[in-house]
């Protein structure tokens, strides 16, 4: 497998007639070097070099053969990323605004002119990925996101495994369920799926690649040797799934299996489930890239969008709008779908662009700190280089959006909502959530405070989750308890004041009101 991991444009090339052409190019070659680019200028190359320098030193402290090659084929990559990182900063290469335009008609196509025929057949070629490197943190939970408690018990991750399971009993199929962990996860991710032996499913995991963080000031790597802690490595984005599935083996292992497409989403989207309609449209119109794109509403002017950029199809990220476009940008006329990060992929197409090196995927530069070692010490400051998968659009044949209803986009970010998700508006059938039929227009928008930022301290407040089927919108905030068997409709808004605490009584029916001060339950 270790051969597998050199990418073919880095292979040596046997009709040079050298005989020791292979072993120079083994201990000459360092990855994807571009050496016949002209640098911009010199301090670019300067630090190109010194990174490398660096990078071969880390290298070096890896002692076994077969981890120092994977190692070293990790750190070409990141290489291959921080030069382009660098040109980029030397070029300021940037979007130019005025040849931006929406998605022309061919670009995005409307769910509801899909063919309306399920393309059973096609099951057999699908492999279901879920991008699962994300750690609960931000919830407050330990571990990876994918196993906190969703619905009835059960995780991300079981509802996932139970989406499939029965996917493969009612068609009489396997679509294979493929994870791609980060080395926050993989352990932790390893343990849990041991749960799954013996069930109607087959689970492959791979590991996004872990990349070196770098010092602000010196672009340097933080690390100073292969097993440096973990706080000074990165998992560089969901981009970075080209390069994972190829490396691993898992690319070639599902080819070999029949595999000709993988339906990719996030661990924490619940709907994005497979869809037989978008699956025979990838097939009839021989997209190798699909972008699942909704409408936007207030609640989603972040998110990244398709453009037209001369002709091809883009992503655009707001990182990457200059500060005086970002209202339009925002704005639903001129921009009216998101990304919802369900993308449906061509396998082969995948192997080509990693072979023949033409991804190219804009960067996006994370700025964090690392905690100083010592009291009184400044945090140290690092970049992470990542990039989305969503930005390799334009990589690929006959890509497009597909505009699919805001069911296939219901992701858990925060307790506000985990609230909407573990509510009565939804039924689990099948491991999938089906809104209640009752239910006029979109789901509601809930916004809790920072008094909920935290799963437990979300279930210390509200025990019980209220009945919202004839919700509109709930803004609580403040030091707010509810009981059990509350029902809330319309607009409701609960703002305890600062040191006060408001208990809402057991069995409320809450219709469009303010509740705000302080209303404290006596127990009698």
């Amino acid at each position: 497998m270790a051969s597998k991991a050199i990418p073919s444009h880095l292979k040596p090339n046997p009709s040079s007639g050298d005989a020791g052409a292979a072993s120079e190019f083994a201990r000459k070659h360092h990855g994807k070097s571009q050496s016949h680019v002209a640098f911009e200028n010199t301090s670019t190359n300067v630090a190109a070099s010194q990174m490398r320098n660096r990078l071969n030193a880390l290298t070096d402290t890896v002692k076994d053969p077969n981890e120092k090659k994977r190692f070293e084929t990790e750190m070409d990559n990141f290489f291959a990323l921080f030069r382009r990182y660098l040109n980029d900063k030397a070029k300021g290469s940037v979007l130019d605004w005025n040849r931006i335009a929406p998605p022309q008609p061919g670009q995005v196509v409307e769910y509801s002119d899909l063919a309306n025929s399920e393309a059973v057949d096609y099951l057999n070629k699908l492999a279901v990925v879920k991008l699962n490197g994300g750690l609960g943190t931000s919830m407050g939970c330990v571990g990876p996101k994918s196993v906190i408690e969703v619905r009835d018990g059960m995780s991300f991750l079981d509802l996932s495994v139970r989406q499939i399971e029965y996917l493969n009993r009612t068609y009489n199929v396997n679509v294979p369920f493929v994870l791609m962990n980060s080395f926050n996860t993989d352990a932790d991710t390893a343990n849990i799926i041991k749960k799954y032996e013996g069930h109607n499913i087959d689970i492959l995991t791979f590991n996004q690649s872990k990349y070196p963080r770098v010092l602000k000031d010196s672009l340097l790597p933080v690390p100073q040797s292969a097993d440096s802690p973990i706080s000074d490595w990165y998992p560089p984005g969901h981009g970075d799934v080209f390069e994972s599935l190829y490396n691993s083996g898992i690319l070639d292992q599902l080819i070999d299996r029949g595999i000709e497409i993988i339906f990719l989403s996030n661990a924490d989207n619940l709907g994005a489930v497979v869809d037989l309609r978008i699956l025979q449209h990838m097939v009839d119109a021989k997209a190798e890239y699909i972008m699942e794109l909704t409408d936007k509403t207030k609640a989603d002017v972040k998110g990244g969008t398709i453009i037209n950029y001369e002709g091809s199809v883009r992503l655009l990220e707001i990182a990457q709008v200059p500060k005086e476009h970002v209202n339009e940008f925002k704005s639903i006329k001129k921009f009216k779908y998101f990304n919802t990060n369900n993308i449906w992929l061509n396998l082969r197409a995948i192997k080509r662009v990693v072979e023949n090196n033409e991804l190219a995927m804009e960067i996006i530069p994370n700025a964090k700190s690392i905690p100083a070692d010592k009291k009184g010490e400044a945090d140290i400051s690092v970049i992470q280089l990542e990039t989305a998968v969503g930005a390799a659009i334009r990589h690929f044949k006959n890509a497009c959006g597909v505009n699919v209803p805001r069911r296939r986009f219901l992701p858990v970010k925060t307790c506000s909502d985990l609230m909407l998700v573990k509510s009565d508006l939804y039924t689990l059938q099948h491991g999938q959530l089906v809104i209640d039929p009752n239910r006029f227009g979109p789901a509601p928008l809930i916004k809790l405070g920072s008094d909920f930022k935290k799963v437990s301290s979300f279930q210390a407040r509200i025990p019980s989750i209220p009945k919202i089927v004839e919700l509109d919108h709930l803004t609580i905030t403040g030091a707010v308890n509810l009981g059990r068997n509350v029902t809330l409709k319309g607009t409701v808004i609960i703002v305890a004041t600062e040191g006060q605490t408001i208990d809402i009584p057991p069995g409320s029916i809450l219709e469009n009101v303010v509740v705000q001060g302080s209303l404290r339950l006596l127990e009698h």
